[in-house]
């Protein structure tokens, strides 16, 4: 029973014990106080995350670093339809790897007295590192003289037997004739036929993966350095007849030699055409009007290349201190185009080299050594400030 007073004593108290049973709540954390300096940095830290180049994508090319120890497994970069093909074909991955060492070594020719000279970076994946981000002239010229040198030495290594996929090109019997007559196709015709089918569905195999407009430009120039191979096959004949009067010739189809190539592919670099793809992102349209559109055999670039005057990681470009130049050139290997105007110091040196060779009975060539004092003169580096706008 409740005492008088009870009940209104027990109507105060309700409300207090429902409070009690609600949860007090949570007390808000505390709000760091934030500088203005701090928020500047971290917009100046995600500024930067978002306008770095993206990361540069390992390619087939690195299988010339392996040599002979083409293992499919450990080539980074392969997609998977080019792991297969070399999981299938080790001897033909032999081949490719002396292709892609003949056409490093053949752009480092080409490319001997400009600023960009076709520099590999050891021991790293990508071969030319972020220089081929961009979809310039230099990217066009390695995409179409790598294509042609896979051409160039799978076809080699079927005719001189290497490969047991394949062997002389079997479409070249019976009779034909050219300008001087009449002949009969004998011998071993270099079978182009498969290095350019070969070729095709490996190096191609990751550009019709990706589909955007950058894998459009590079099997373009693909094609462009695999019918470059086939462009310079020449004829080579043997005559036959009475005293070597070649009334009767068997002639086959030999390759030339690279050389050839890579001059014709130089040539395409210093013509080749800027270009945009169409909306469709089938094919392309000139860059700007009044530029001539792009033909089957134009190499095509979309950006223009950076001027490889100093060191820019970002670019790719190594810059040119230190580089070798000619002081009495005018051209590209002349000190003031190589230098960008920054200047060259001047060492003398002396070389000691062979000379005055003779033989002598029997068996050996005696030689005197020549010394020979000249003047090297390498590119002066940029003044530090220069330097640092680029890094």
């Amino acid at each position: 029973m409740l005492k008088p007073g009870g009940a209104e004593e027990a109507a105060q108290l309700a409300p207090r014990r429902a409070r009690a049973l609600v949860p007090a709540p949570a007390p808000r954390p505390a709000v760091p106080d934030v500088s203005p300096a701090s928020v500047r940095l971290g917009l100046a830290c995600l500024l930067l995350l978002l306008t770095l180049p993206a990361r540069v994508d390992t390619s087939w090319w690195y299988i010339g670093a392996l040599g002979a120890r083409v293992i499919c497994d450990n080539i980074p970069g392969l997609v998977s339809r080019q792991r297969q093909l070399c999981q299938r074909y080790p001897d033909i991955m032999r081949s490719v790897g002396e292709g892609a060492r003949e056409w490093i070594r053949e752009c480092q020719h080409q490319f001997r007295h400009h600023r960009w000279n076709c520099t590999t970076l050891d021991r790293d994946h990508t071969v030319f590192g972020r220089v081929m981000l961009r979809s310039s002239r230099e990217a066009a010229f390695v995409y179409a003289i790598s294509s042609a040198g896979v051409v160039h030495a799978i076809t080699r290594a079927c005719s001189q037997g290497e490969l047991s996929v394949c062997s002389c090109d079997p479409y070249t019997r019976g009779r034909h004739h050219d300008h001087r007559g009449d002949f009969d196709w004998g011998g071993c015709s270099d079978n182009i036929h498969y290095g350019v089918r070969f070729a095709k569905a490996f190096v191609d195999a990751k550009e019709k993966r990706l589909k955007d407009a950058r894998a459009l430009m590079n099997l373009h120039n693909n094609r462009c350095g695999r019918t470059a191979v086939r462009r310079f096959l020449k004829l080579e004949c043997k005559c036959h007849g009475v005293s070597g009067s070649c009334t009767l010739r068997t002639c086959w189809r030999a390759l030339s030699d690279f050389r050839r190539t890579g001059d014709y592919l130089r040539r395409r670099y210093d013509g080749a055409v800027q270009v945009t793809a169409t909306q469709d992102g089938a094919n392309f349209t000139a860059a700007r009007q009044g530029y001539r559109r792009a033909t089957r055999t134009d190499l095509v670039y979309f950006d223009n290349s950076p001027d490889y005057c100093v060191l820019d990681k970002a670019a790719g470009s190594l810059g040119t201190a230190g580089r070798v130049c000619s002081k009495t050139s005018k051209g590209t290997d002349g000190c003031e185009i190589m230098c960008c105007g920054r200047g060259y110091d001047t060492t003398r040196v002396t070389r000691v080299t062979q000379c005055e060779c003779k033989f002598h009975w029997c068996c050996a060539v005696r030689c005197k050594e020549c010394r020979n004092t000249v003047d090297v003169h390498t590119c002066k580096a940029p003044k530090k400030a220069e330097w640092l706008d680029q890094t």
